[in-house]
């Protein structure tokens, strides 16, 4: 059973707006009937009324709707909600990628070896939603952001969210949203150039000119800081290009040509998973010179330059992860993430 939130310490984050707990839990407001990231600029409200859930799905699946401030669709980490079950896990990775837009549930559970009641109730427990719920989640989050930030028709935003009419778009989104597309939007409609310019968020730091390195080295097109790639049919679905640049601070910007929108949330899983925007500390690991002094990074949020470094108790290999990040809840923690490249010596293959 997972963990329930340390909901006071939640609110101490909130409080606090401290940008290492942003995606990582959901405030939901009962007098104003939405729900907002850790980091929300508006007033933070009393205590009480105040309740947290792990995921977007959650606050949702409860009835508030995402904040217009703060946007909840650009979270780091939002595509890769965090179950402790491995099935929910590859279950998110599946639903990301667009598997309940072409398929139902008992589909998806056929895929992932297990009954379609049991899917569902691995979801309740770590996620506090159905896997609809967090596929129409997803889609809706997606819409918006192609709203906020692209020139494209409704109907495109509604093909490219993976929606299967623009009428059902429009009923979704009502009932998510408690608002129609169109007031997000608060110019007029521009002929879009076919192509679309999205803005995915990680978490810093990040050393991207030693992941463009690393990437470049094992074979993948990278000229002057700029990573692509050829969509294919059938790797993608469509034929297209996607390329991603260095946006503004703590973010990438992607810019995808497709001939088949459809394929746009499997075009962007795929660059979360080769950047690994959805990464953690407790997914990273420490590389070659740091493990063989048997010593663990902490890097203190000081880009790729360990600030100190502790005795390792108990290790056993270099599979041992760096410092932790924080949790809700966590005593010590440290004051920052750490990365995933070591400066000392290249990753191992």
């Amino acid at each position: 059973m997972e963990t329930p939130l340390d909901q006071d310490a939640c609110y101490r984050a909130v409080v606090t707006r401290d940008a290492r707990f942003d995606g990582r839990f959901f405030g939901c407001v009962k007098t104003t009937g939405i729900y907002c990231r850790p980091v929300c600029p508006a007033r933070t409200p009393k205590r009480g009324n105040m309740h947290f859930v792990a995921t977007a799905a959650a606050a949702e699946a409860a009835g508030f709707r995402a904040c217009l401030r703060c946007r909840p669709e650009t979270a780091p980490d939002l595509g890769a909600w965090r179950g402790t079950s491995n099935t929910v896990s590859r279950a998110l990775a599946l639903i990301e990628a667009g598997a309940l837009d072409t398929a139902d549930v008992d589909a998806l559970a056929g895929r992932l070896g297990v009954g379609e009641r049991q899917l569902r109730r691995l979801f309740r427990q770590h996620l506090g939603a159905a896997p609809v719920s967090v596929a129409q989640t997803r889609r809706v989050l997606l819409a918006k952001a192609l709203l906020h930030e692209t020139d494209l028709t409704m109907a495109e935003v509604a093909h490219a969210a993976g929606f299967g009419s623009v009428r059902r778009f429009n009923e979704t989104f009502q009932s998510l949203s408690g608002r129609p597309p169109s007031a997000l939007r608060r110019r007029a409609e521009r002929p879009s150039d076919g192509g679309v310019r999205l803005s995915l968020t990680y978490r810093e730091p990040c050393d991207l000119g030693t992941l463009m390195a690393a990437l470049a080295a094992r074979g993948d097109p990278v000229v002057d800081g700029r990573w692509s790639r050829d969509l294919t049919v059938a790797v993608d679905g469509t034929t297209g290009t996607v390329s991603v640049t260095p946006g503004a601070r703590g973010r990438l910007t992607v810019a995808v040509e497709a001939g088949d929108l459809k394929a746009l949330p499997g075009v962007l899983a795929r660059v979360r998973r080769v950047f690994d925007l959805p990464g953690t500390c407790r997914r990273i690991r420490c590389w070659p010179r740091c493990w063989r002094r048997g010593r663990a990074c902490d890097c203190r949020g000081r880009g790729s330059t360990p600030a100190r470094t502790r005795p390792v108790t108990g290790w056993t290999g270099p599979d041992r992860p760096c410092g932790d990040g924080p949790t809700p809840g966590d005593r010590g923690a440290p004051t920052g993430s750490c990365i995933c490249v070591c400066p000392a010596s290249p990753r191992p293959n």
